[in-house]
This record gives structure tokens, C-alpha cells and sequence, in this order.
């Protein structure tokens, strides 16, 4: 997958703006990064556009910026020149897309129907935008319509919000999502920053779901675990369940049938994406250890530990089902 496909997968959410006053665009980046979404697709829909992406492009060299409903082969030249590390159009433009892929841009054009997709397909695209997502028919379409094109990727974008945002991202098929709800027009107008820090923030713990799944004791043996597991199921009439290497009292509780990771146990956190956790964690400087991952049938991360413990416990993401 192209870096610039992998970048936007791993964010999980790209924020659409339009910026007015190119004034206002290093502070607004300075913002989305602050709150945890380090990227932004800034609309060619007004004049200020391009010094807008000049200029975070110069000055927020950490964000990954591109430019939005680019329309003409002259906004996709505008958009190189100003530094976009993507470009996407709100539709299917033969002309445009061919133009932009043949100066060794990072291309999404905008499709709603198969035969839009086929197309994109011929020309060697991963990934298209599905535009717009909702009035279209929103995921029950995209997983209707994009059975048979197993290597495509989508980003839906157009009606998608904090409420249905984790539907689109669910399907294993969805790159990122598309949105605006983290950057409303009055809280750019007012120079409302710290307002902007709080929803991407807020937009991002809604993304990754993060939940305690369980607490994990090392034991000395089978036996100790055997008995502590038990001890657990009389106190609060927790299931007993009995595993290869460890017993679990319900779903709160592991009991290891050996010493294992962390000085006192470990902790499960639960997340609706380990690969977009672990993409936000690394960004804020954490590490994980790679001999602990573990993958499905499709290689996909179902759980992997952090480098490093927490108070004597390690702790590990595990995929939500």
C-alpha cells in the first residue's frame, strides 16, 4: 500500500476543511495535531487554499496535508506546488486523475457506483473516496457494491459523524473516514482552538473505543491458578473457564497457569482497532513488543503487549469482536 494510504489508515480520520483566511491555517493544524489527528484535507473551494496548505505544509511539517475537491489538472499543479501530499476530487475524473497520477501524486477520487470503482481500478488506484457517504446509501451500500473488488480500499466522506463513524470504520474495507464534525466552521471563524483541541480528542477516543477487557494474575502453577480462578467464580458467581495456558473467572479476570508478562500480571484493554490504536500510540512515543503479537488468518494485529510496564503490570491491546 502506498505510505501516504498507510499514514491515513493508521489516523483513521482525516478532517475536511475550509479555510477562509490562510491566517487561521498553522493554528488550526497546530490544533488537529495537538488533539490527535495529525493529517487534513484542505478544500480548494475557496481562494485562501492553496497558502493555506503552503503554509502548514512549511510550518506543521509533522501533519499530513492534501487538498480537497480538486476539479482542473491547474488545482492539481496547485496543490503539488503547495506542498499536498494527496489530492482528492469529490468525483470521478478520468482527466484529472490520469493528470494527477502521471506527476506522482497520491490520488482519491470521488465514486459512488460500481462502474466508477472499475474505472478507478484500471488505472491502478488502492483507494477511492465514496462521496457522498450517507445520501449514498452509507456502509450497507459500500458493502453491497464493493464485494467483488477485493484489493479496493474507500474512504467514505459526506454525512459521516461521531455517531455513525464507527459503523464505517468496522468494515475492514474502509481506509479512513472522511468528516468535518471535528472542525466546525464557527469554532474556525472564532478562533476557537482549544475548542477544536476537545472534539478531535473526543473524536479520537470515540474511534479507538478504548475499554478494560480484563485483569491478568500470574500464578505460580496450574494448581495456584486452579484455585484462584475458583476462589473468584464463589465470590461473585463468575463463569469458569479453563484455557490452554491460563483460566478465566467470566470475562474480568485471567488467571495465568504460569508466571507470564509483567511483574504483577497484565491488563487487556480493548479497542476497536488495534491497528489504529497502536498507529495513535506510537505517535505519542510508545513501543510495543513484537514477539507478543499475535494475527488472524488475514495477518491482521488481534493483540500485541506494550514495550514497557504499567505500576508492575503489562499491558496488551486486544481486537474487540
Amino acid at each position: 500500500m502506498n505510505e501516504v494510504l498507510k499514514q491515513m489508515q493508521g489516523i483513521g480520520i482525516i478532517p475536511v476543511i475550509k479555510i477562509d483566511d490562510a491566517n487561521k491555517a498553522v493554528p488550526l493544524a497546530k490544533a488537529l495535531v495537538k488533539g490527535g489527528l495529525p493529517v487534513a484535507e484542505v478544500t480548494f473551494r475557496t481562494a485562501a487554499a492553496k497558502e493555506a496548505i503552503t503554509r502548514i505544509a512549511k510550518e506543521v511539517p509533522e501533519m499530513l496535508v492534501g487538498a480537497g475537491t480538486v476539479l482542473t489538472t491547474a488545482q492539481v499543479d496547485e496543490a503539488l506546488e503547495a506542498g499536498s501530499k494527496f489530492i482528492v476530487s469529490p468525483g470521478f475524473n478520468p482527466t484529472v486523475t490520469k493528470y494527477a497520477l502521471s506527476k506522482g501524486a497520491c490520488m482519491t477520487p470521488g465514486t459512488a457506483t460500481p462502474g466508477e470503482m472499475e474505472q478507478a481500478m484500471e488505472l491502478g488506484l488502492e483507494a477511492v473516496k465514496f462521496f457522498p457517504a450517507e445520501q449514498n446509501g452509507g456502509v450497507a451500500k459500500l458493502k453491497a457494491v464493493s464485494g467483488p473488488y477485493t484489493k479496493l480500499m474507500f474512504m467514505p466522506t459526506g454525512g459521516v459523524n461521531a455517531k455513525n463513524l464507527n459503523d464505517y470504520l468496522s468494515f475492514d474495507k474502509i481506509i479512513a473516514c472522511g468528516g468535518t464534525w471535528m472542525v466546525p466552521a464557527a469554532m474556525i471563524d472564532a478562533e476557537d482552538w482549544d475548542g477544536i483541541v476537545a472534539l478531535t480528542k473526543e473524536a479520537v477516543r470515540a474511534m479507538l473505543g478504548f475499554e478494560l477487557a480484563h485483569v491478568g494474575i500470574n500464578a505460580e502453577n496450574e494448581a495456584e491458578a486452579e484455585k484462584a480462578a475458583k476462589m473468584f467464580t464463589a465470590l461473585f458467581g463468575f463463569e469458569y473457564k479453563p484455557g490452554n495456558s491460563s483460566i478465566f473467572a467470566g470475562k474480568a479476570v485471567e488467571v495465568m497457569k504460569a508466571p507470564y508478562l509483567g511483574k504483577n500480571g497484565h491488563i487487556g484493554i480493548a479497542t476497536n482497532s488495534v491497528l489504529r490504536a497502536e498507529y495513535h500510540l506510537k505517535m505519542q512515543g510508545f513501543e510495543f513488543n513484537e514477539e507478543s503479537r499475535k494475527t488472524d488468518a488475514k495477518g491482521n494485529t488481534i493483540a500485541v503487549y506494550l514495550k514497557d510496564e504499567v505500576a508492575g503490570f503489562a499491558v496488551h491491546l486486544v481486537q474487540k469482536k
